[in-house]
């Protein structure tokens, strides 16, 4: 058997692993503040904490975690970006990154990529919204 990772079904595994994984997100997202909160919150020990806690990760599939990407040229102009980026927020998209370069001639290409899964509108809705902001030249999104 080659490699250093398996893909496992979480039912298969041992409780602790599963407490691991829940004392991480648990750290992960500021939920708690120390390792020793995160062991406790999760009902494990300390020592099994600290004996599994590099070695358990989550999983997150990026084929099937609702993730868009949608690139434009926007106008070189004050609060266009902050518009556009509003658009997201405004239908409950999360937003994971935004880069924008230098604008060349008055216009800047950005891309910004947001989980999708909990929005409420539809995809094509989104794109609808951002195509008609003022300030936006060219729109195009992949997902996956």
């Amino acid at each position: 058997m080659s490699g250093d990772y398996l893909l496992v079904r979480s039912d298969a595994l041992p409780e602790v692993f599963l407490r691991v994984a829940r004392a991480n997100h648990l750290l992960q997202t500021r939920q708690v503040s120390s390792c020793s909160a995160a062991a406790a919150a999760a009902g494990i020990s300390r020592s099994a904490f600290y004996k599994y806690r590099d070695k358990v990760q989550v999983y997150d599939n990026p084929i099937n975690s609702g993730v868009i990407t949608v690139q434009a040229i926007l106008s070189d102009k004050p609060g266009i970006l902050s518009g556009f980026i509003s658009v997201f927020c405004d239908v409950g998209a999360n937003i994971l990154t935004v880069n924008q370069n230098i604008p060349i001639r008055g216009a800047a290409p950005v891309s910004v990529s947001a989980r999708i899964d909990t929005m409420s509108v539809s995809v094509a809705q989104l794109l609808e919204s951002l195509r008609a902001l003022d300030g936006v030249s060219a729109l195009d999104y992949y997902s996956g």
